[in-house]
């Protein structure tokens, strides 16, 4: 039976090359990952916001560099174009997106569901990422506006934090419970 559907060769996706990523229109969101510890998982998020044309990833507190081989391994070049910068401290980094709205991925008291927010429009977001066991920080969750989580219906409590992050990435840009999109309908 021949297949309905033919796979797209990469040079058929019509991608950007790394020079054209670098100086392309990004959407207004970054992402602030507070303590994130696992290199695999920050590589995962570098392609992410690569995924998404972000606007950069802030790294926050002891973990690996993005150049380094394990980040690498699942960044899969990404760390070479994404915008990224490295803070020591939390707070230094949040204090430096007060232009943004400030939201932590964060199960928490009123935390509102992902599919229920819809962002302002035409404000830049800062999503800040916690550490894979103990979430975002107390520190970190001084600077939000809102805590946002991703609603779930198995036994367990939480997704992993590279799937958490696009999923969080998609709804904020793209969700329907933000029909108009983060600043707008078309691409940055």
């Amino acid at each position: 039976m021949p297949a309905l559907h033919q796979k797209l060769r990469l040079h058929e996706l019509g991608r950007l090359d790394a020079e054209a990523f670098r100086s392309s229109g990004k959407w207004p969101l970054c992402l602030v990952l507070d303590g994130v510890r696992s290199a695999h998982n920050l590589g995962s998020v570098l392609r992410t916001a690569d995924a998404f044309r972000l606007e950069a990833v802030h790294i926050c507190g002891p973990m690996p560099l993005p150049n380094s081989a394990e980040v690498s391994k699942t960044a899969l070049g990404a760390e070479n174009w994404v915008p990224w910068v490295r803070w020591e401290k939390i707070s230094d980094c949040l204090a430096s997106l007060s232009d943004h709205c400030i939201l932590a991925l964060e199960q928490t008291d009123k935390a509102i569901d992902l599919n229920r927010y819809s962002p302002d429009s035409g404000r830049k977001i800062a999503l800040v990422i916690g550490h894979e066991i103990t979430g975002v920080s107390e520190e970190a969750l001084g600077f939000c506006e809102d805590a946002l989580s991703i609603p779930q219906f198995g036994t367990k409590h939480s997704l992993n934090l590279s799937v958490a992050t696009g999923i969080a990435c998609w709804a904020l840009l793209f969700g329907s419970g933000n029909p108009s999109g983060l600043i707008s309908n078309s691409h940055p």
